[in-house]
């Protein structure tokens, strides 16, 4: 059963009229590149995605060379909106933060949890609340149901992800209370991270929330749901904080997007469920 909030009609006027407020516009200004987003006139903006994040990025079963996505189509309709042009980078996901950093990049869109810390880095646009998911074998052999069940368990989890510290006070919490502990796995990407759990050396895979049910949608033979949770953590886009110009392009697309409804629709055709939606808020440090 999902634990997702669901929102009142009411809540939900409040929440339109409140994106109305805050961008003033509820249609797209291509046109007006030049005028509102000097720097970024005659500019191709690289989006860094990794396309083994189903259901953010992925690659077309009917096209391999075409991206799809949550995500994929989300930052598509927010430059286009813009006029700005864009083209995909494709790369590990554990590498994109480094590649944004480094200049090689100017978005990292693509299933990424905003932080204080790092949001010392970049600047974040965020638009949706994130949550975790725990992918077992099927049938969940070792009756996962929560944390608290991860006690004297093989737990994979990716580098660099939220779900690794979550897990290793887990693990600190088993010990205290005289339980086995739990034996952490680390990974480098999704791909192998499923890997571990489809060979069993690891009992359970621990991600974000939307990519394990996505796994678990389009392969119930080879996986299962453990449990979920939402971690009261936000997802965003992240760019330099030298370019101005193109986090306003992100929020301000953002913000029509969601008074559209254009972001929810997004939601319902991969999956998501559209109650994840958050007002698109700029974070930085």
């Amino acid at each position: 059963m999902k634990v997702y909030a669901v929102f009142t009609l009411a809540a939900t006027l409040l929440f339109s009229n409140a994106l109305m407020a805050q961008t003033g516009s509820t249609a797209c200004e291509p046109a007006k590149l030049a005028q509102k987003y000097p720097t970024l006139v005659g500019k191709t903006i690289k989006i860094g995605v990794d396309p083994q994040t189903p259901p953010y990025i992925m690659r077309d079963a009917k096209d391999f060379n075409k991206l799809v996505g949550f995500d994929a189509d989300l930052s598509r309709e927010v430059l286009d909106c813009a006029g700005i042009k864009h083209e995909f980078f494709i790369g590990g996901w554990g590498g994109l933060l480094p590649a944004l950093n480094a200049g090689q990049i100017d978005l990292f869109w693509d299933d990424l949890y905003y932080t204080a810390e790092r949001a010392k880095q970049v600047n974040f646009v965020t638009y949706m609340q994130a949550g975790t998911g725990a992918l077992t074998q099927p049938g969940n052999p070792k009756k996962i149901t929560s944390m608290d069940t991860l006690c004297g368990t093989t737990a994979a989890v990716g580098v660099g992800t939220v779900e690794d510290p979550q897990v290793r006070a887990a693990d600190e919490k088993c010990k205290s209370s005289g339980k086995p502990g739990i034996n952490i796995m680390t990974f480098p990407d999704v791909a192998a991270g499923t890997r571990l759990v489809q060979t069993g050396r690891a009992d359970v895979f621990l991600y974000d929330l939307g990519l394990i049910d996505s796994l678990v949608k389009d392969q119930p033979k080879m996986y299962s749901r453990g449990f979920a949770v939402l971690s009261g953590m936000a997802i965003g886009a992240a760019m330099s904080k030298q370019n101005k110009d193109l986090l306003n392009a992100v929020i301000d697309g953002m913000r029509v997007m969601q008074s559209s409804g254009k972001q929810k629709a997004i939601f319902e055709k991969y999956g998501l469920d559209p109650s994840l939606q958050i007002a698109a808020e700029v974070k930085t440090q």
